[in-house]
């Protein structure tokens, strides 16, 4: 693997090209016929040089993907669990619930409950018979289940410019509408579910992406677009790796927030340019007494301790009881996957060739 930082200061005209595709386009990423060939021109480059430097990425764990990040509860269920896992089951336990194809993250965390992990599913009771089947395997007691209520931010989008890896800052002070997870999942026809599938794994990376989808590229298109604009798909670009890219800490902090004041405080939380998540989800007392969530990247646990501090300061967050859980083993990290084959309607041969013109 490539050290992080080399492209923080590329030392030579490739690595500074990978930085530049890395660092412009993870997000409003173009929405037309032939996107790759709109981002070579913006980098003084051509198309097959664009794609054959994404695949390289790709192949090498700095991107996940180029596509879409669906905001959570828009196109199907999903919810942040967690288990106390006795430290000598750790890395059985682990494996089992990575196993479940709906589980996308999944990481040991400092804390009694240490195992964390993201299930998404089609519908609600999928997901729910989801997790009570990794309560019933694993035997260590009840799944901390925690379905998101709020979000305030989510984001993920790292700006790589200065001397180490940082977020994106806002260029003028913002104060985000919160937006509530209880509209319900948005009804699909069978024609978006397709598309959905096929988006899960990321634009093929061949000059026209878009007619790869299972759908007509027009009508491909128009959906992303929608889906944009309707705040279904939060982001769509280049999706990185953060730890790949010199992001080498992480830590998950949560606080006790009354709930008079919690989205006030989130949405100071979200304009404070200093995390890429922050969300309200249910206390489940009298084992869990936490309502507001975020998350904090840095270069290490220092830098991370340092943010959170400014953090407080910024919000006057140190009047609210919080713990923070710092993230020590990834198991599992992967977009989300909210539909399966059989639910869409698209058919195994259908993904397979997706599959392979993704990767090829």
């Amino acid at each position: 693997m490539n050290a992080p930082l080399d492209l923080i200061r590329p030392p030579e005209p490739s690595a500074a090209f990978e930085f530049n595709l890395l660092n412009a386009f993870q997000r409003d990423f173009p929405l037309i016929s032939r996107p790759f060939a709109h981002l070579a021109s913006q980098l003084a480059t051509d198309e097959a040089s664009v794609l054959a430097c994404l695949r390289n990425l790709q192949q090498r764990g700095t991107i996940s993907r180029v596509g879409a990040v669906f905001r959570p509860n828009s196109v199907g269920a999903s919810a942040l669990a967690a288990l106390a896992v006795p430290a000598e089951r750790l890395a059985e336990v682990a494996a089992y619930v990575s196993a479940q194809a709906e589980i996308n993250h999944n990481y040991e965390r400092e804390h009694h409950y240490n195992l964390w992990f993201v299930a998404t599913a089609a519908t609600l009771e999928h997901l729910h018979a989801v997790l009570h089947e990794i309560e019933l395997a694993c035997d260590c007691g009840a799944v901390l289940v925690l379905p998101m209520l709020e979000d305030f931010h989510i984001d993920l989008g790292f700006d790589l410019s200065a001397a180490g890896p940082h977020y994106r800052e806002q260029t003028a002070p913002i104060v985000p509408e919160a937006r509530t997870c209880s509209d319900g999942i948005a009804q699909l026809d069978s024609a978006e579910k397709s598309l959905l599938v096929a988006l899960q794994n990321g634009l093929a990376l061949v000059p026209q992406p878009f007619a790869q989808l299972g759908v007509d590229e027009n009508d491909a298109i128009a959906t992303i677009t929608r889906w944009s604009e309707q705040g279904v798909i939060k982001r769509f670009g280049v999706i990185v790796r953060h730890h790949e890219l010199g992001f080498n800490a992480n830590a998950m902090v949560v606080w006790d927030v009354p709930d008079a004041v919690v989205s006030a405080v989130g949405r100071c939380i979200a304009a404070s340019g200093r995390v890429t998540l922050c969300y309200r989800r249910p206390r489940l007392l009298p084992h869990w007494p936490y309502n507001l969530f975020c998350m904090i990247h840095g270069k290490d646990r220092s830098d991370v301790e340092a943010r959170i501090t400014a953090l407080a300061e910024a919000c006057g967050l140190d009047q609210y009881v919080h713990t923070t859980l710092f993230s020590q083993r990834r198991f599992k990290q992967r977009g989300a996957h909210y539909m399966n084959l059989a639910a869409a309607g698209v058919s195994t041969a259908h993904l397979a060739k997706l599959t392979k013109t993704n990767h090829g």
